[in-house]
């Protein structure tokens, strides 16, 4: 039996505003999460378990999502989680491959360990265990073609090149086009450019798949790359959808113009969005841009937020990081949202800013750095009391039809309990 963990070694540990409530492994990298796609890569027959030290020790998001625990029996291979491998042209020849690898190599970096010995999990529980310190044994070495990520911005660094490689890889695979019934969008809808627009929904040999709706005037680009609509969504008339761009399951497109965007699922989502990502169950349903920004799961925007990505100078912007300000080298970026954030009506974020979990803010311009579970108009920022917060999580949560079980939520109390910058006073 084999198990791959995915590890969040120390530099994954700092991308907040995202670490501090899921393991990096259960963040979107182009169109799917980097444990979906290293099970893709793998494909073990025992599943996949996550290590990111003890505070995610209580994460789950589904069946899929469980921390390890006690010993990583010998065998197992322990994949650093920074790592996004790309889609394999045929995933099965590359599990029969990886079946003889005791090592994976990306780029000029270690991916991933087969351990030749058992290791206990306390052994990675500050994040310092480097891969080259344990144990292989003497099989192949594999090379995976992917992508590092050394930063948190470089989610929206790389996704225009991961949109484009994902999605065509899923159509050159002849497994993922008979497990996911592609065809062309109706006749109604306007389709320009060269490169493939591929909508999932039901047909004669997949009934049970929700249908997909594209209602007349929408418009499809797909001359700068193309364009994946996944089962049940809805895309509404006068909307444009401009590829790269990759549209997840029972998404509500409302009117607007998309581009360069991975909106994750069942989001709603209507306005000018650019080089965007929506991790999933996300909120924009109103006016306002939002550029090069990475939103988290039941992220909520008020109508007419509207985001900065581009500085007056056109200069490099600059994030803040656990470690202070930093120079990201890149001329776009806009926020990042973290999980359950709720902006107010109008809300304006000035190019670079961070917005931590649970965040409740309204008003003018809050800063550039606003901590875990603030609330209020300006800054200094009260408290977002723990109780408040879990009670409009789930009431949030109840109108996507979703339990808030309680395992989550005394998750997601640990994490307010250990949020880092915030003020003190609670409404």
């Amino acid at each position: 039996m084999t198990v791959v963990a995915l590890y969040d070694d120390a530099r994954a540990r700092t991308f907040e505003p995202f670490a501090s409530t899921r393991p990096i492994s259960e963040m979107t990298a182009g169109i799917a999460l980097i444990r979906e796609r290293w099970k893709v890569a793998l494909q073990p027959n025992d599943g996949v378990q996550f290590i990111a030290g003890p505070r995610h020790a209580g994460f789950s998001e589904g069946v899929d999502t469980r921390a390890a625990t006690g010993t990583l029996p010998r065998g197992t291979i322990v994949v650093n989680a920074r790592c996004v491998p790309a889609v394999p042209v045929d995933a099965t020849k590359a599990a029969k491959r990886a079946a003889s690898c005791t090592m994976w190599r990306c780029g000029s970096q270690l991916a991933a360990v087969r351990l030749s010995d058992a290791v206990d999990v306390s052994a990675f529980t500050d994040g310092t265990l480097a891969l080259d310190d344990l144990h292989a044994g003497t099989g192949a070495i594999d090379d995976v073609k992917g992508w590092w990520l050394d930063e948190v911005w470089d989610f929206i660094r790389l996704l225009p090149d991961q949109l484009a490689s994902d999605i065509a890889q899923v159509i050159e695979q002849p497994a993922m086009r008979d497990a996911m019934p592609f065809y062309a969008p109706p006749g109604h809808a306007t389709i320009l450019g060269a490169h493939p627009v591929l909508v999932l929904g039901p047909t004669e040999r997949e009934p049970q798949l929700p249908r997909t709706m594209i209602e007349p005037y929408v418009v499809f680009d797909a001359t700068a790359g193309p364009i994946m609509i996944h089962s049940g969504s809805h895309i509404r008339a006068f909307s444009r959808i401009s590829g790269p761009c990759y549209i997840g399951r029972e998404v509500q497109v409302m009117g607007g113009d998309i581009t360069t965007c991975s909106i994750g699922d069942v989001c709603k989502v209507r306005g000018e969005l650019s080089n965007s990502i929506f991790l999933g169950h996300a909120n924009k349903g109103h006016d306002g841009f939002v550029g090069h920004s990475y939103l988290g799961r039941w992220v909520n925007l008020g109508a007419s937020t509207v985001t900065s990505n581009l500085k007056n100078t056109y200069g490099p912007v600059s994030l803040w990081t656990p470690s202070g300000v930093r120079d990201t080298g890149l001329q776009f970026l806009g926020t990042m949202f973290g999980d359950h954030v709720k902006t107010g009506i109008g809300l304006r974020l000035s190019t670079g800013t961070v917005i931590g979990a649970g965040a409740n803010v309204y008003g003018d311009m809050p800063p550039k750095m606003v901590p875990p579970f603030s609330w209020g108009e300006n800054a200094p920022y009260s408290i977002y009391r723990a109780d408040k917060f879990v009670e409009a999580a789930k009431r949030m949560m109840s109108r996507r039809h979703v339990d808030l079980t309680d395992g989550a939520r005394d998750h997601l109390l640990s994490v307010h309990a250990a949020r880092w910058g915030a003020e003190t006073g609670e409404p």
